[in-house]
């Protein structure tokens, strides 16, 4: 959509922000006063907005929030800066992008699991190995343990893995699954519907503005015509002219009129709309946040399982005991106690 701009007096339209439009007056345009007005107000893409400066100034619908429906009634030029994107479309695309990035986060999420199955894996393998199982003594015993904190260690990291996938990264999969897509569809085509209607009625205006112009100018000649020439034709004309020129000026109020009921339809539906959008990211934040705390509890309970599994390794390693290994394997192992002597002639 190109950028479109018209200006506009006092007396054209009203403020959006009002729930009701407001009419322009009983008095027909073409028997005002016509004189020269402080331009007040500017029409952007066929929304009518106040120019910086003029009028009073607007209070934010909802104050220090930083809300989307104080934040995005102005369209948005792209990148080329040949057309725009409605206001609207970047909160929405904000959804769209949220969801990807909870996709992504479930991705990650699966690698991880991968990482810890693998690991478990590795884990109770090599708590079969025979490596030094023929230590023996109070050493042997402590590293038996060691081998066997491995094979659980290896169930804590495997269970762990399994928590990952039904706690967090199904939750991150599944969130708002069905049909969500489908449901932003329907709030872009709403509001995107109701934006053609505006331009429908801005178009309107305009037509209805430039015939009251045409009827307007048709009735200065006429008049200046009556005064060089008098005749019963030419007051017969300017009445005819005058009567179009009301005609004109009555159809212009009706549009401006309808216009502005249109206008303030899309004020109500954006706002309506925008905050449904603003609940939709805070619901997003707030599962992802949960959900991301889980993986932090269980990483926790994983680190104090694996902890439970070193202590009795621990336990066995401060009580290794070489003088007392030593007993043992002399008692096993000894060939006699009986020393050599020497030999007698």
């Amino acid at each position: 959509m190109m950028m479109e701009a018209s200006f506009d007096t006092e007396e054209s339209f009203d403020d959006p922000s009002c729930l009701a439009p407001q009419h322009l007056g009983s008095v027909s345009p073409a028997k005002r006063q016509i004189k020269e007005v402080k331009e007040t107000k500017i029409t952007i893409n066929c929304v009518t907005f106040p120019l910086p400066g003029e009028g009073p100034e607007q209070q934010l619908l909802k104050p220090s929030e930083w809300s989307y429906c104080d934040n995005f009634w102005t369209d948005k030029k792209d990148p080329q800066g040949t057309t725009s994107v409605a206001g609207f479309e970047v909160p929405l695309q904000k959804q769209l992008k949220g969801k990807q990035m909870q996709k992504e986060m479930a991705e990650f999420v699966h690698e991880r699991i991968k990482i810890e199955e693998e690991y478990a894996k590795n884990l109770s393998k090599l708590s079969l190995s025979p490596l030094a199982a023929q230590e023996e003594g109070t050493l042997g015993e402590a590293w038996t343990q060691l081998k066997k904190s491995l094979h659980d260690e290896a169930e804590v990291h495997l269970k762990f893995s399994n928590k990952l996938h039904s706690e967090v990264e199904k939750p991150l999969l599944t969130f708002r699954a069905d049909n969500f897509k489908k449901d932003l569809k329907k709030y872009d085509h709403h509001i995107a519907d109701l934006r053609k209607q505006l331009a429908s009625r801005y178009a309107s205006v305009e037509k209805s503005r430039k015939a009251l112009a045409d009827r307007q100018k048709d009735l200065e000649v006429k008049t200046q015509q009556l005064e060089i020439k008098h005749a019963n034709k030419a007051e017969e004309d300017i009445k005819k002219a005058r009567r179009k020129s009301t005609q004109a000026g009555d159809d212009l109020m009706r549009c401006v009129d309808l216009y502005n009921q249109t206008q303030c339809k899309w004020f109500e539906e954006m706002v309506t709309t925008s905050m449904e959008l603003e609940t939709l990211e805070v619901e997003r934040i707030e599962w992802i946040q949960q959900h991301l705390r889980q993986y932090t509890t269980l990483r926790h309970e994983t680190d104090m399982f694996n902890q439970s599994m070193v202590e009795p390794v621990d336990k066995l390693l401060q009580n290794v005991d070489p003088a007392k290994d030593r007993e043992l394997w002399v008692k096993e192992n000894k060939t006699g106690d009986v020393r050599p002597v020497d030999m007698d002639i």
